[in-house]
């Protein structure tokens, strides 16, 4: 994989190892592969490429269940057997081309992982099948083939207007975008129309209104996807629903459009639906992983310490980085657990604030066995605040009341933690005024409170306060806070 969207990626949450082997093995595409391979004998005939000769596809076909009077079944288990072959699970030996006699074929040593193997070796199995599949999917439809034939029946490259290495790099990015439009928690539950996947190949993203030329690419790359998912899905990649058949005959059918409904206009799913199976998920990520991009996965530190953790989970979405804190703290005793955490989210840095944020809800997910921790931090100018809420929040006892400086600093951590998280947008303003509204006189005093990010909080307080009188004292507070710099 070749390209991506992003640099870097959201964590993904993955199933387990044997959930997703058991998907590999329950693919239709990899299970008629491994079908293929038990039946493989000596009386199995292979070609020059070590295909099945065209006398054996029937009988591989009616092996696998298909329908032997449909057409299309020799093409499948003629499919089925190259990935067999190109997996491992089939050895071939080639005709020798000066007897003129067929190769033979015998079950491949890595049959034996299939039933016999731990879980990652199903998964090493099935993505080798995938590399076969995503392979076949670059390749153009046999109509293109057929118009670049030349006058002796030889594909002529040139006319095909076809680059192997090109065509590769454009599904990778297809495939890349999807994932990141399916590992984003906003999308994560619902499928993508195929348009919006056809118009990330063709429209650049600053485009306006698109010109007719660009819908007119956008409807092509959409037919050539279409194409594409229906070989991936077989091998568990993706769910897919296709174009709706009926769609380009109601598009050429200027009447039959004119009396289309407001609701058939707006169903979507017609032109095409697709999301990433789990196991596509694993799929995807494991061939960005090879190719050095940074897809990281929800349980990645769970083995690691508590500054790596909160490091991390800073950049991370709400859901990804309370599931990511749910597995670091499982299995660790509290006590010991809690006090790493509260001493990896010390610090004057800039990243601090953020830090302490996602500690304060990984103490919202311990227990109440880490409460000696959190009171041992409770004269901790920078933990103190958060230490405080904690306990209150469980109805502790004998909470000692924060001094006013401890409060405010607190306040300023808070917003400054918000702001690196989401930026200037969401619910901010409305932090900023259930913060303040319970103060009087908090202006006055807020500048004065030694955090590295006053200043800079109070100039966001300044721009985004809902009340212009309270918005106004935030800014000559902020320029007082600047002033003392």
């Amino acid at each position: 994989m070749s390209a991506v969207p992003h640099p870097t990626l959201p964590p993904v949450r993955l199933h387990s190892d044997a959930e997703l082997a058991r998907a590999a093995l329950t693919a239709p595409l990899f299970a008629r592969a491994v079908r293929l391979a038990r039946w493989a004998g000596p009386d199995t005939r292979v070609g020059f490429g070590g295909e099945l000769v065209a006398e054996q596809l029937p009988q591989a076909a009616a092996l696998l269940g298909l329908d032997t009077a449909d057409a299309d079944s020799p093409v499948y288990a003629s499919q089925a057997w190259r990935v067999a072959v190109d997996t491992g699970l089939v050895d071939v030996s080639e005709p020798d081309e000066d007897a003129e006699k067929h190769g033979s074929a015998t079950p491949g040593e890595d049959l034996a992982l299939v039933t016999g193997g731990a879980p990652g070796d199903v998964l090493d199995l099935w993505l080798a099948a995938l590399d076969t599949v995503l392979a076949d999917a670059a390749v153009p439809d046999l109509d293109d083939l057929a118009d670049a034939l030349d006058a002796d029946g030889e594909l002529d490259f040139g006319r095909l207007d076809w680059n192997p290495g090109r065509e590769a790099d454009v599904l990778d990015g297809v495939l890349a975008h999807l994932y990141l439009l399916t590992v984003a928690e906003a999308a994560a539950d619902g499928p993508v129309p195929l348009p919006v996947l056809a118009a990330s190949m063709v429209a650049p993203d600053d485009m306006g209104e698109p010109t007719k030329a660009v819908l007119e690419q956008v409807s092509d790359a959409m037919m050539r996807l279409d194409d594409q998912f229906r070989q991936l899905e077989p091998i568990g990649l993706v769910d897919f629903r296709p174009v709706d058949e009926e769609l380009m005959a109601e598009a050429d059918d200027e009447e039959g459009a004119a009396g289309r409904t407001d609701e058939e206009e707006e169903d979507v799913s017609r032109y095409g639906m697709v999301r990433l199976t789990p196991l596509g998920l694993y799929g995807i990520r494991a061939r960005m992983l090879e190719a050095g991009v940074e897809a990281p996965a929800v349980g990645d530190f769970a083995g690691k310490g508590a500054d790596a953790l909160l490091e991390a989970v800073a950049g991370y979405p709400e859901g990804a980085a309370q599931a990511e804190m749910e597995q670091w703290l499982a299995g660790r005793e509290p006590v010991g657990a809690v006090a790493e955490l509260l001493g990896a989210a010390r610090g004057d840095d800039e990243g601090a604030p953020l830090r302490r944020l996602r500690c304060q809800q990984a103490l919202a997910l311990a227990g109440p066995q880490a409460e000696p921790a959190v009171r041992a931090v409770l004269d901790d100018a920078q933990l103190g605040g958060l230490a405080r809420v904690w306990l209150a929040e469980r109805g502790s006892a004998d909470v000692p009341a924060p001094v006013a400086a401890m409060v405010f600093w607190l306040t300023v951590d808070t917003i400054a933690a918000q702001l690196a998280a989401d930026g200037e947008a969401g619910e901010l303003p409305l932090l900023m005024e259930t913060l303040t509204a319970h103060h009087t006189g908090f202006f006055d005093r807020v500048w004065r409170i030694e955090h590295p990010e006053t200043a800079h909080v109070l100039e966001a307080m300044g721009r985004l306060h809902p009340d212009r009188k309270a918005a106004k004292e935030a800014r000559k507070a902020a320029f007082r806070a600047r002033s003392r710099q």
